[in-house]
């Protein structure tokens, strides 16, 4: 049986945690950026656990 092939998309964009979990990036911090205050692009720089929910669909995209 030939070997499971991650999602190539998905794995740019979610990462697994050492216990499992998902994480993810946070959106709008590309540009535009001068409008935005420091305080909420500084929010936007951390990582996101994702949701079960939506976890269990990204899971099945990065074996």
């Amino acid at each position: 049986m030939p070997k499971m092939k991650s999602h190539r998309g998905a794995a740019k964009r979610f990462r697994r945690t050492g216990s499992g979990k998902i994480t993810h990036g946070r959106a709008y911090h590309s540009h535009i950026l001068t409008k935005k205050s420091t305080k909420r692009k500084r929010g936007l720089r951390t990582v996101k656990v994702m949701h079960a929910s939506d976890a269990a669909r990204i899971s099945e995209l990065i074996p």
